[in-house]
C-alpha cells in the first residue's frame, strides 16, 4: 500500500508542544518534602494508631492445624529467597545447591524459622510456628 492512498506519512512529520518543566522550588526553612514542620534534631516523631484488639496467648486455637498449600508456597518461597541472599542454612546439605530444593529440605524436617500469622474475620489472629503446623505429602 503506498502512502498517499491512505492519506498520512505515518505519521512522522508531526509536531508536538512540549511545555518545560516548571523548575523545583526549594522546601521552605522548617519544611520537610511533605511541606509539613520538620522536628527539632532529637526531637521523637510519634504516631497515634488506634488500639488492635489483643489476643489473650491462653485463648484456644479455632483455625486448623493443617498448613494450607498457600502458606506453604510463601514459606518456600520466602525461605528459598533468604537462602538465596545466604542467609544461614538450619539443615545438613548432602549436595542441595538449589535455594528452593533446600527449603524444602527444611520444611520436611521442621526446622523453618518462622511463624505463620492467620488472621481472623473478628481482627484478631492466630500465630502457628511451622513446626506445629501438619504437612500433608505433597
Amino acid at each position: 500500500m503506498d502512502e498517499e492512498e491512505y492519506g498520512g506519512d505515518a505519521g512522522m512529520d508531526a509536531e508536538y508542544d512540549v511545555e518545560p518543566e516548571a523548575p523545583e522550588e526549594p522546601f521552605g526553612e522548617g519544611e520537610d518534602a511533605e511541606g509539613t514542620e520538620a522536628h527539632a534534631e532529637g526531637e521523637e516523631r510519634m504516631e497515634v494508631l488506634e488500639q488492635q484488639p489483643a489476643q489473650p496467648t491462653d485463648r484456644p486455637r479455632i483455625t486448623t492445624r493443617y498448613m494450607t498449600k498457600y502458606e506453604r508456597a510463601r514459606i518456600l518461597g520466602t525461605r528459598a529467597l533468604q537462602i538465596s541472599m545466604n542467609a544461614p542454612v538450619m539443615v545438613e546439605l548432602h549436595g542441595e545447591f538449589d535455594p528452593l530444593e533446600i527449603a524444602m529440605k527444611e520444611l520436611r524436617e521442621k526446622k523453618i524459622p518462622f511463624t505463620v500469622r492467620r488472621f481472623l474475620p473478628d481482627g484478631s489472629y492466630e500465630d502457628w510456628s511451622v513446626e506445629e503446623l501438619i504437612q500433608t505429602d505433597r
